[in-house]
């Protein structure tokens, strides 16, 4: 278990408090993105947004939370650290949120690492990734499942979630917190469905997913028969990334708070027997926050502590 040296900053203790200034605080940086659109195996495609590195140095491969993309504050963080260290940086857009909609009826979910199946295997020399939120999700399936993980020199986890069903819980229970979070995700989820529902008569429950108002709901009317699943509940019991720690082989580092309501770090008992994890737990934080200086001059803590993990293995 690595050593917890993240100090809030004042004013901002709480967890809600961290992780909705985090999603306000951090900067949108100006960056010499590329743009490359690719074509997947099955007939959809995803957007990568690229800062070129030097010649070989490493590669960064950046996946972004539920409903984020590139221009999210994290993202922009890191591809900005990859620019100060010569590095490659790629932001993997999930399909559906760079902007327009995907060819396919189904988009993304917690589980669905098929994008780095054959994306990762296409990359040389010394390659990173890091998923944040959902995409450390993503990230941890893909390193627990797949063999073409290998090929990844390290990863880091941030604030993942290790139980949907825990996650979801905490979105549907009707506080006005959590009622400020679910606005954050699920308008844009319906939205995107409902969007695809002309194109794809049949596939989508348009008045169902009109009406619902939980996150456990659209999963079960959505996401679950999209990708295979009977229900919501075998969703996230197959996806959930807790589980499948201990098949991790890739050196990982895991991130997270402690005080994080809606990714609780359940981490299961014996993973720090896996001598491929780095396990690291603050005591504050929320959830993908991990603000330190001040309000008025913040410095963000995860993006720094990641990348202090990728320099051990250059």
């Amino acid at each position: 278990m690595l050593r917890d040296d993240f100090r809030p900053a004042p004013g901002l203790s709480n967890s809600h408090a961290q992780s909705l200034f985090g999603v306000l605080a951090r900067p949108k940086a100006t960056l010499p993105l590329r743009r490359v659109r690719r074509d997947t195996p099955d007939g959809d495609f995803i957007d990568l947004d690229i800062v070129e590195g030097v010649p070989g140095a490493p590669t960064l491969l950046l996946l972004h939370g539920l409903e984020g993309s590139s221009a999210s504050g994290y993202m922009q963080l890191m591809l900005r650290g990859c620019v100060l260290r010569g590095w490659t940086g790629i932001a993997l857009n999930q399909r559906g949120c760079s902007g327009e909609l995907n060819r396919l009826s189904r988009a993304y979910s917690s589980g669905d690492f098929r994008d780095l199946s054959w994306l990762v295997p296409e990359l040389h020399g010394t390659i990173f990734a890091a998923g944040f939120s959902l995409g450390a999700s993503v990230l941890l399936n893909f390193l627990a499942r797949d063999a073409n993980a290998s090929k990844l020199t390290a990863a880091a986890a941030v604030s993942a979630p290790y139980d949907l069903a825990l996650g979801a819980r905490f979105l549907d229970s009707g506080s006005v917190i959590t009622n400020r979070y679910l606005a954050h995700f699920l308008p844009a989820m319906k939205a995107r469905a409902l969007a695809k529902a002309p194109r794809f008569p049949g596939e989508f429950d348009v008045a169902a997913i009109s009406a619902t108002t939980k996150i456990r709901d659209f999963d079960h009317l959505v996401t679950a028969p999209q990708f295979g699943f009977s229900s919501a509940e075998d969703y996230y019991a197959q996806c959930s990334a807790g589980p499948q720690l201990r098949e991790v082989r890739v050196r990982t580092l895991l991130l997270s708070s402690l005080d994080d309501a809606l990714a609780p770090p359940v981490i299961p008992h014996g993973s720090d027997q896996n001598h491929a994890l780095e396990i690291l737990l603050t005591k504050r934080g929320g959830h993908v926050g991990f603000v330190e200086g001040s309000v008025l001059a913040p410095r963000f803590w995860a993006e720094a502590r990641v990348f202090d993990w990728f320099d051990r293995f250059v």
